[in-house]
């Protein structure tokens, strides 16, 4: 069944009105006619079976069949920060992100990046509004409750204040001196303990340099491994929500 993210605003007295683009998808691409159902999420993890009612030039409205709270989001909350890699990397890895339960995507300048934030700010912009288009289909087509944020990449020092509030802080790194994940999580959460935030700290192509991970371990950060093989930047991100997810969820 189509599904799409609305406003709570778009909703009310039992019925929804979709506008702008998802009105035309809804009437133009899918053909939808009144009688068919959809989708509608409101952003605040309760979803609607929705029937087709109205169509108008701008606007199509359906009346809701029924309400429930949507069981798709992890019952945790996730933020990726990931530093920037090079070409279009970052946008499998905001699409894969979103697929297996991240709710903030945060880029990062490291040490070793050798993509880097453009000093044009409308750039940025542009870019930011394309990686949360990634985000809004990849949250349409697995189900999500919610769209994951994406966000405008932030330094290195911004990363690590930011990844602080998280409950667990989980910063991954390829050298010695780490800890097993499963073991991190196995010791600090048992008998279904679940924790309420986490931040996991992807580095780039080339990793972190001795000088950021001591960075981390000073800020009080758990430096994780990832096993006997080193990942790719691109993979890292989602074998780590998928751990996560195996370990809480499944």
């Amino acid at each position: 069944m189509p599904r799409f993210f609305l406003s709570a605003s778009n909703i009310a007295d039992g019925y929804v009105t979709v506008c702008g683009d998802d009105a035309i998808h809804i009437s133009r691409s899918l053909r939808m006619r009144a009688g068919e159902h959809i989708t509608v999420c409101d952003m605040q993890k309760n979803e609607y079976d929705c029937e087709l009612t109205d169509f108008t030039s701008e606007s199509v409205t359906a009346r809701i069949v029924s309400s429930r709270k949507c069981d798709t989001e992890p019952p945790y909350t996730v933020r990726l920060f990931q530093a920037l890699p090079k070409s279009d990397k970052l946008d499998v890895i905001i699409q894969k992100s979103v697929e297996t339960g991240a709710h903030e995507i945060i880029p990062f300048e490291s040490e070793r990046c050798v993509a880097r934030r453009d000093d044009d700010s409308r750039k940025e912009q542009k870019k930011l509004e394309r990686r949360s288009r990634i985000a809004l289909e990849a949250a349409k087509q697995c189900g999500r409750g919610t769209v994951p944020t994406v966000m405008l990449p932030i330094s290195f020092r911004e990363m690590l204040s930011q990844a602080a509030e998280s409950e667990l802080v989980l910063f991954f790194y390829e050298g010695d001196d780490t800890v097993p994940l499963r073991s991190l999580l196995s010791d600090r959460y048992k008998e279904g303990k679940i924790p309420e935030s986490i931040s996991v700290i992807i580095g780039s192509e080339g990793g972190f340099s001795l000088k950021e991970v001591e960075a981390a371990r000073a800020a009080g950060f758990d430096i994780c491994g990832l096993g006997r093989r080193i990942l790719r930047c691109e993979t890292a991100p989602s074998f780590v929500l998928a751990c996560l997810t195996y370990n809480f969820e499944l």
